[in-house]
């Protein structure tokens, strides 16, 4: 993967239009754009994610995805004959969103790319870590979830997507006060 060992730091910028900015309480803060560090917090606190992809007849599909951020790159896997694994020999752009449900407080965050295969070995090596650092026992124990992923990965029966994003969106809700973040990569 071309992006590996990146460490690029993204242009952020306040969407008004969508923010707090537009129409503040009195009293409140001024509304500013989210820091990216704490977009990467949120992205290594995040457990599940959604992958937006399309298929070739331009439809749409989402699909629920453990993912691992890693080196400037968020990461993901599927079977090789899953809907999305298609989708994505199709067209790799695609968005992974994760985030709460809540309308007065947290972080949802789109990021948006071009997915690219994993072959290198040795990045995979450093995926499936990262993978392991991340959801512990869901993979590393017998009795976890997701057990045997990381040997699943080795012997080629899961594909692994990297996404380096090209844009990535946040939106912030503080009791009652929203931000919308863009940042660019």
């Amino acid at each position: 993967m071309q992006t590996h060992g990146s460490a690029q730091q993204p242009t952020a910028e306040l969407d008004a239009r969508y923010s707090s900015a537009l129409n503040p309480r009195p009293g409140a803060e001024e509304v500013t754009a989210t820091d990216w560090a704490e977009a990467l917090r949120q992205l290594d606190a995040a457990e599940i994610f959604w992958v937006s992809t399309v298929r070739p007849d331009g439809r749409l599909h989402v699909t629920p995805v453990i993912a691992a951020w890693h080196d400037g790159v968020l990461y993901f896997s599927t079977g090789k004959t899953e809907q999305k694994a298609r989708n994505l020999a199709h067209d790799g752009h695609c968005a992974l969103t994760t985030g709460g449900n809540s309308l007065t407080e947290g972080l949802d965050l789109v990021v948006e790319g071009e997915a690219e295969e994993v072959a290198d070995r040795a990045l995979l090596e450093e995926v499936i870590a990262a993978y392991e650092t991340k959801y512990g026992a869901h993979i590393t124990s017998p009795e976890g979830t997701f057990h045997g992923m990381g040997d699943s990965f080795r012997r080629g029966e899961a594909v692994v997507f990297g996404v380096a994003p090209a844009t990535a969106y946040g939106f912030g809700r503080d009791d009652g006060v929203y931000s919308h973040t863009r940042w660019t990569f």
